[in-house]
């Protein structure tokens, strides 16, 4: 059987979620965390036809909220999440898929809100274990631009992207 390479990433990296149509997200590949993690807002869980869902809402440029990407998926679970700070706070777990660098898999995200941290998503190991390797000492390797997802964008005065 022919083992596909791994991608080499950087610590931080512009990552897509496709199947929320997120063409672009910054996020923090932290083999530190079990758990990835999305920042969501508006959360909302409902029903349809038997299946319980969840609405909400993705502001994936951090200090942007002019962008913005309504999401629905199915609730793949809820768990209990302990943060590194320590706090525990139960979450909706979603089954979505990731792309990065041309490579496509399945990842279980927890939906939270990210306001306060400087990534809009953590990439967590689990998500991570047998697509890529992270080089610590590199960031942005991978080549996926911000302006190449959401067109140009005026960078401002004092503020990183």
């Amino acid at each position: 059987m022919k083992r596909t390479p791994k991608i080499t990433a950087g610590w931080r990296e512009w990552i897509a979620l496709p199947n929320l149509g997120i063409p672009a997200v910054k996020a923090k590949l932290d083999t530190g965390a079990r758990t990835s993690a999305l920042h969501a807002e508006n959360i909302q869980v409902f029903t349809e036809n038997g299946v319980q869902r969840v609405r909400f809402l993705v502001h994936p440029v951090q200090r942007d909220t002019s962008v913005a990407v309504p999401c629905v998926a199915d609730v793949a679970d809820r768990r209990r999440i302990t943060d590194s700070g320590g706090h525990a706070e139960h979450r909706i777990i979603i089954e979505t898929q990731l792309a990065v660098d041309g490579a496509v898999w399945p990842i279980k995200l927890s939906l939270t809100n990210r306001d306060p941290m400087r990534f809009r998503m953590l990439l967590g190991r689990t998500a991570m274990r047998g697509h890529m390797v992270v080089d610590p000492g590199r960031s942005f390797v991978t080549g996926m631009q911000l302006e190449s997802a959401y067109g140009a964008r005026p960078k401002k005065p004092g503020k990183r992207i």
